[in-house]
């Protein structure tokens, strides 16, 4: 060789700059794994599915040829069949990410395959904060909620306006769990007290006995640790009983515009919730919830659905400017610049996978305010970004030095 380089070190140069380029697939593969026939179908489920589709659909726009193909399945709210489900996904079907997962104790399994595997985990859908405290792995990425930030919303709001002491009625599972022990440290510091709880299973019809336990202990507040159908249930026996009062009030800690719609104005009216997306927020959140709404039969998105669109899109991208789908390098290039997101606005990916942006908290109007379906919410209070999570340091996550 004329320049001194063997002909064997040229091959290997060659075959590594292959081996690189080959990282990025033809078809990027994107799995929605969610709840389409349990009790958080209507949060999640076919919208997710619609919801990543738009985000491919969107992208295909800006990709430069790079296509992606959406699969789903149905996790049934159950850990090992979710987990099975990413492993085959990831080792027979070439899947590269995994995104929804409306089920904090699939998503917590789900999580640690992603991370063996180095493939990209969406939680989207998911609310334990574990995912980015003691569990936080550098292949996951946790958009939109989690329960520290609903907590946090919930308990300073509510205690504010005098709910001093709290009972709760919570999930028997990881987001139950999470709920509750985050909620009661924002009640704590604000100087409210916990009277006690009781947990329930999931898919739970009768709320009676949880209800009077919650109602004997004399608390100011009656808080719910759980969403979706049982917290629908729970809410509407809270009416039939009677059992709220000038003295007695109700903290739905994990509500979304679904539930609000399957429950009524008329039984929701007052309630206060906390959500970082509404689809009447503004131009931006309107024009995209249209174009969600016309394909839902005229549904608005949850805050899972918006939330879903959101990271696959963002994920996509980042996939393109790394060129690779290796995990912790998409998650990293994830993290290195502040994304600009049409339903979020500003987001930045922490080092810990928590997206962090502006959460808010509605009052749930009354029947006379609402000028006609999904027009339910009045803004109380914005959080800002630097407010609304906890903060990096007081998670626990290991990636965190």
């Amino acid at each position: 060789m004329r320049h001194g380089l063997p002909i064997g070190c040229v091959l290997l140069c060659l075959s590594m700059i292959g081996a690189a380029v080959a990282q990025v697939p033809a078809t990027v593969k994107i799995g929605v794994l969610s709840d389409f026939s349990g009790p958080f179908s209507d949060q999640a489920g076919k919208g997710s599915l619609v919801a990543a589709q738009m985000a491919a659909e969107d992208f295909a726009k800006e990709s430069k040829g790079l296509k992606v193909e959406i699969l789903s399945a149905d996790h049934q709210n159950k850990p090992d069949v979710g987990a099975a489900i990413a492993r085959r996904w990831v080792d027979q079907e070439a899947v590269d990410a995994v995104v929804d997962l409306p089920n904090s104790g699939v998503a917590l399994a789900v999580n640690t395959i992603m991370k063996d595997k180095n493939r990209t985990m969406l939680a989207s859908g998911s609310a334990t904060s574990d995912l980015t405290g003691k569990f936080c792995q550098p292949t996951t990425v946790q958009w939109a909620l989690d329960t520290w930030a609903l907590g946090n919303a919930m308990g300073r709001a509510i205690t504010e306006r005098g709910g001093k002491s709290w009972y709760f009625v919570s999930f028997d599972y990881a987001l139950g769990k999470a709920l509750q022990r985050d909620t009661t440290e924002a009640v704590e510091k604000q100087g409210g007290k916990i009277l006690g709880s009781v947990s329930h299973p999931l898919g739970t019809a009768d709320f009676s006995s949880y209800l009077l336990q919650a109602q004997a202990s004399g608390a100011d507040v009656i808080a719910l640790g759980d969403t979706g159908a049982d917290a629908i249930n729970a809410i509407k026996q809270i009416a039939e009983f009677q059992i709220l009062g000038k003295d007695k009030r109700l903290a739905a800690l994990f509500m979304q515009i679904v539930d609000i719609d399957s429950l009524g104005l008329k039984a929701a009216q007052g309630l206060l919730l906390s959500e970082a997306f509404y689809w009447d927020l503004n131009d931006s959140t309107r024009a995209w919830s249209k174009r969600f709404a016309e394909r839902m039969n005229g549904r608005m998105p949850t805050i899972n659905h918006s939330a879903t669109y959101s990271a696959t899109l963002a994920y996509l991208r980042a996939v393109q400017a790394a060129q690779t789908i290796e995990g912790d390098k998409v998650v990293a290039q994830m993290e290195s610049a502040e994304i600009d997101d049409p339903l979020f606005g500003k987001v930045k990916v922490r080092k810990d996978g928590r997206a962090i942006h502006p959460m808010f908290v509605f009052e749930v109007k009354t029947p006379e305010e609402s000028k006609g379906r999904y027009d339910y919410y009045k803004l109380v209070r914005t959080i800002s970004a630097e407010d609304a999570f906890r903060p990096i340091d007081q998670g626990g996550c290991p990636l965190i030095h």
